[in-house]
């Protein structure tokens, strides 16, 4: 029960640097409007930011999520079943998790390019590709949370649909903020 605790623990952690590294991101680019002295100040604080954040919390705590998750599939069982039915909700949560881990690994590579003072995307850009987290959240807490009671068709529609009211929401975010 301990091991699972901290896997929580650690996700939990994890998901709080994915999900502000891309608003640093964000706002390190936004910077780049700026001129002179600002520009600079704005840029030198969000590196600061960005690293403690990045090398601090967030890498730390994927690492352990990845020691701990196996550990506690292993100590739970449901290695035993992974392929089989009752374990095919596990199967799925783990393929999302795998994306996941892609997902993080594409936020350090924006990360590394921030640093060295490349910005491939734009401000809107970044917060779409900052709800991509909130994406896997949902998905891996349903899957763990429901299981075996959800229909995969349905848990597929309830995505689909999810990820539209959200793509909508920065759509609608965009337009009020250019008014």
């Amino acid at each position: 029960m301990y091991l699972k605790a901290l896997h929580i623990i650690f996700v939990i952690t994890w998901f709080a640097g994915i999900f502000y590294m891309p608003r640093l991101f964000i706002y390190n680019t936004e910077a780049e409007t700026r001129t002179g002295e600002a520009k600079k100040i704005l840029h030198d604080q969000f590196e600061i930011m960005m690293k403690r954040l990045w090398y601090g919390i967030t890498i730390p705590s994927a690492i352990l999520t990845l020691i701990l998750g196996p550990i506690v599939m292993f100590n739970e069982g449901w290695d035993k079943v992974l392929f089989d039915e009752p374990g095919r909700w596990l199967l799925i949560k783990l393929i999302f998790v795998l994306f996941l881990y892609l997902y993080f690994i594409s936020l350090h590579r924006i990360f590394k390019q921030q640093l060295r003072g490349i910005y491939k995307f734009t401000s809107q850009q970044l917060r779409i590709w900052n709800e991509v987290a909130t994406i896997f959240l949902v998905s891996i807490v349903m899957l763990a949370v429901v299981r075996q009671s959800m229909s995969l068709v349905w848990g597929l529609v309830g995505m689909v649909l999810f990820v539209i009211v959200l793509m909508s929401a920065i759509k609608i975010y965009k337009n009020l903020r250019s008014k």
